[in-house]
């Protein structure tokens, strides 16, 4: 199943930073694969042609061929073989986990931190907050900002820093699919915070339901949260907060998610095509609001 999770990746050693693959050895490397699963010495001699090659050499040319493509696993005895492919997830057997981050800033890798964040699972048609808590950011809030979210230095003075609750965090994104409205900038900030506190990566499909409805619904000219909100007569409570945006954003995707099953969608991998598709009319823009009706 392909959603949100939270993984520590293991580099496969002995890979050789001085051997460059090209497209056509690892195709063929593939079609060897289709067969049966193979060994490192056999690859080594059928794909770059090296016979009678040492065991610990073989290796380290198969890994520096194979080790980083995502069709490619290794088995527990060394043996090579392809992935088999993953089966589409039913909409309906998947939990989404909607997230919404309030910040110090718009830039997650520029020293921003969070100073809010909310989730709520969404399965089928029903939503339930399962995390709304304010974040000790380490760091002074902007007034700027201040005036938007309305979170001041000591409101956050005395709650727990991300570091305290990364554990609930990853909790809760664990084995659900990362959704948000503009994902890549509360994505950016939630992973960033989790590597930083758990030294983990945050991996998996991420929804962006302002792309999702950019696509469903070409016909509007903002894809704001407020506007998308007007549109499905969806009533926000505490704008530019953590908790009311994600609700809004949670009830916004089950609307989006019912016009795409509308247009045949079955499976989370028919929800991200439609992002996809989208995402190639994207207009550059700043993640954060430069004004209340901007997201």
């Amino acid at each position: 199943m392909h959603d949100a999770s939270v993984t520590e990746r293991e580099p496969l050693s002995g890979a050789g930073a001085e051997f460059r693959t090209t497209g056509t050895l690892v195709d063929r490397a593939i079609s060897l694969l289709e067969g049966c699963p193979t060994t490192s010495e056999i690859i080594t001699a059928n794909v770059l042609g090296l016979k009678h090659t040492r065991s610990i050499i073989a290796d380290r040319l198969a890994v520096a061929l194979l080790g980083s493509d995502p069709r490619v696993t290794r088995l527990a005895n060394g043996m090579w073989s392809l992935l088999a492919p993953a089966r589409p997830t039913p909409i309906r057997d998947c939990t989404f986990a909607v997230v919404d981050v309030e910040t110090t800033g718009s830039r997650s890798g520029n020293g921003d931190r969070i100073t809010e964040i909310a989730i709520v699972a969404v399965n089928g048609r029903s939503h339930q907050v399962v995390l709304d808590t304010l974040v000790n950011p380490q760091r002074s809030i902007p007034a700027r900002v201040t005036s938007i979210t309305n979170i001041t230095q000591a409101d956050v003075s005395t709650q727990p820093t991300f570091h305290e609750i990364a554990d609930d965090v990853a909790r809760e994104l664990a084995g659900r699919v990362f959704t948000a409205h503009n994902a890549s900038f509360d994505w950016g900030f939630v992973s960033r915070e989790i590597r930083r506190a758990r030294d983990v990566s945050l991996d998996g499909y991420r929804i962006c339901t302002a792309r999702l409805a950019r696509n469903l619904i070409p016909g509007l000219k903002s894809r704001s949260l407020d506007s998308l909100a007007r549109y499905f007569g969806i009533e926000i409570e505490h704008r530019h907060r953590a908790g009311g945006d994600a609700i809004a954003a949670a009830k916004l995707l089950i609307r989006l998610i019912e016009l795409a099953e509308e247009r045949g969608a079955t499976s989370v991998e028919d929800l991200v095509g439609f992002r996809r598709s989208a995402g190639k009319r994207k207009r550059k823009r700043s993640a954060m609001p430069r004004s209340m009706e901007e997201i």
